[in-house]
């Protein structure tokens, strides 16, 4: 302290951390995402918004402490307070567990601190046997949840901005977990006493090959891509493409039964995955499962977009996608009518698509089923922080220059959504245990990205996630304002309970904007477990709520819902075949007005997003 007794430490540091804020903002520091060496001029969006998020927050606690509370800042001191103090019994309790534990071996006491139920990093089994990485353990979850608590203490901030905080925030304390480091990770130590280290050589050859790709930032492999062909060991269903455009194929199913309903099924997947998610190995293929229920099914698949797409929007994907592809279903079985199935994104735009046709006054799908789609992104949860506004002006100069997202940047994204499923567990099974990642379906299908064409980019994320103009009557498509309640068919509506990608809350919506009948059902896991679940496998579990009336909400609908086990399909199957009409012989892919074109999967789905 200096003569006056008055602290000099906090204030000098204001001009440092201002410094730190923008150094922080080149767009290479720390970024998960920095440009690729071929794109020099990309910026790094993700560093740039973490570092302006973190620098504003370590300005307020400087400026907390520097001016004392009630002078304009946005932190709650009693809050800030309550956190540090929170840690500091808690780390006095922890200190007394462990030093019990050493001396004693007493293992009966209470872990001061527990990870979650659906958090296996900690699984091995020495985490909790062994007293000294218990130690390890509890005082990262202790640290973790100070962290979240310190930003739990910022008001005065919008609801975004504190999301993307929070976002930024994980997303370190994910980082630094001690299961990401040889030395402090109990079954990476065992690995290599029982290797003599062969573990962590293999390991850098694993990391070396990864570098070898040249592809930029280092994207961890999830998947043995060798193990998969598609058309052999995925997207396998029989059938035959019957109808092609410049946005599509439309993959026609060779039928399973002897007679079918007489309604076809046409299935539109997201235009940003390729379409076989819901057509994975047979056993859990979604669009065998409806062919062996009797269902004439058809599919989009999408085409993987280029520069040749740049100009593609909204008004194309529903004149030349969906509407095109009920006007080929007609014509290959002679039926006006059908119903239809919407997946994520591909259920916004079916959503769209019936608003559309609905104030035209066809009513040619007469059922409608969405499965994990958002029709009102008021609450859509983390992927709010990739479409701020200021995260689209950081990426709209590359989209504009190439005239599409690359696909690599959408997958990171997602990834960052569940870091440490598919982001650290696969750097520690490579880098640090030496090991190749097994083969997985799901992960070879998540790892195939698509891209994604500039005007439906930002038509995409200005109108629905920063505008949310659907769910408000105020989106306009094919010269027509899109207004969901004179959506009047049955519609099945789907949402997974943890689904990071389309909050269960979120979909929720929906059942206060479609006009017609409707039945909500809600899946045990995420995005896509919660969908691609065959009652086969006898896993999850799902809710549904037999009673006519309206809900305010999820909370309110939950609290009186049935819960039910295994899979969702044979709620879904009897719902729907009530509404497919009678049975009426098999059908023949390219036996009806249209011929084929070639043997499904088609080519579309082939054209990768590697360069």
């Amino acid at each position: 302290l200096p003569a006056d007794g008055r602290s000099r430490l906090v204030r000098p540091a204001e001009p440092a951390l201002r410094g730190w804020r923008r150094a922080a903002r080149q767009p290479n520091f720390g970024s998960m995402t920095a440009p690729r060496p071929s794109d020099p001029d990309a910026p790094g969006a993700h560093s740039d918004r973490a570092a302006e998020a973190f620098g504003g927050l370590m300005e307020e606690w400087a400026g907390l402490w520097g001016r004392g509370a009630g002078n304009g800042s946005r932190i709650d001191p009693e809050r800030l307070m309550d956190a540090q103090m929170q840690l500091l019994r808690d780390t006095q309790r922890l200190w007394l567990y462990t030093t019990n534990r050493l001396f004693s071996g007493a293992n009966g006491t209470p872990p001061v601190a527990a990870p979650a139920a659906d958090d296996r990093r900690f699984d091995d089994a020495e985490w909790g046997s062994n007293p000294v990485f218990d130690h390890i353990k509890q005082a990262y979850l202790l640290n973790a949840a100070w962290a979240g608590r310190m930003v739990e203490s910022i008001d005065g901030i919008d609801a975004d901005t504190k999301r993307k905080i929070a976002f930024y925030n994980r997303q370190i304390v994910d980082a630094l977990a001690p299961t990401n480091f040889a030395l402090t990770n109990p079954a990476v130590l065992r690995e290599t006493a029982e290797t003599g280290g062969e573990n962590l050589r293999k390991g850098f050859d694993n990391l070396a090959a990864a570098l070898a790709k040249g592809r930029g930032p280092l994207a961890v492999e999830q998947v043995d891509g060798s193990a998969f062909a598609i058309g052999r060991d995925v997207a396998a269903t029989p059938g035959e493409v019957v109808f092609q455009n410049a946005l599509l194929q439309l993959i026609q199913y060779a039928p399973a039964t002897g007679s079918v309903y007489r309604r076809p099924l046409l299935i539109v997947p997201p235009w940003i995955n390729k379409y076989y998610i819901l057509d994975l190995r047979p056993e859990n293929s979604f669009i065998a499962w409806c062919v062996a229920q009797g269902y004439t099914v058809f599919a989009v698949s999408w085409v993987n977009p280029d520069e040749r797409h740049r100009e593609c929007g909204f008004d194309d994907y529903l004149r030349d996608g969906i509407l095109a592809s009920l006007d080929a279903v007609e014509r290959a079985t002679g039926e006006r009518e059908a119903a239809a199935v919407g997946y994520c994104i591909g259920g916004t735009l079916l959503a769209m698509a019936l608003a559309w046709l609905a104030a035209e006054g066809d009513r040619r799908v007469t059922a409608a089923t969405f499965l994990a789609a958002q029709v009102d992104f008021e609450d859509a949860g983390d992927l709010r922080v990739f479409t701020a506004p200021e995260a689209l002006r950081l990426v709209e100069a590359e989209v504009d220059r190439k005239g599409y997202l690359d696909g690599a940047a959408m997958a990171t994204a997602f990834n960052m959504l569940r870091a440490n499923d598919l982001v650290w567990h696969f750097a520690v099974n490579n880098y640090l245990m030496g090991r190749r990642p097994r083969p997985f379906d799901l992960l070879y299908w998540n790892a195939d990205s698509t891209r994604f064409p500039a005007r439906m980019l930002f038509e995409y994320l200005r109108g629905m996630y920063q505008e949310n103009r659907l769910a408000g009557g105020g989106f306009e498509a094919l010269g027509r304002k899109l207004d969901l309640s004179g959506i009047e068919i049955p519609v099945y509506v789907q949402a997974s309970r943890h689904d990071h990608i389309a909050p269960c809350e979120s979909v929720f919506k929906a059942m206060s904007l479609f006009g017609g009948p409707k039945r909500f059902m809600l899946a045990g896991s995420g995005h896509i477990a919660g969908v691609v679940n065959p009652p086969e496998s006898g896993k999850y579990r799902y809710w549904v709520n037999p009673r006519r009336k309206r809900y305010r909400d999820l909370a309110a609908w939950r609290a009186e819902a049935q819960e039910r086990p295994g899979s969702w399909w044979p709620d879904w199957h009897r719902w729907m075949s009530r509404r497919a009409g009678g049975r009426v012989p098999a059908r023949r892919p390219g036996g009806g007005g249209l011929a084929s074109i070639e043997k499904a999967p088609g080519s579309y789905v082939k054209v990768r997003s590697d360069p």
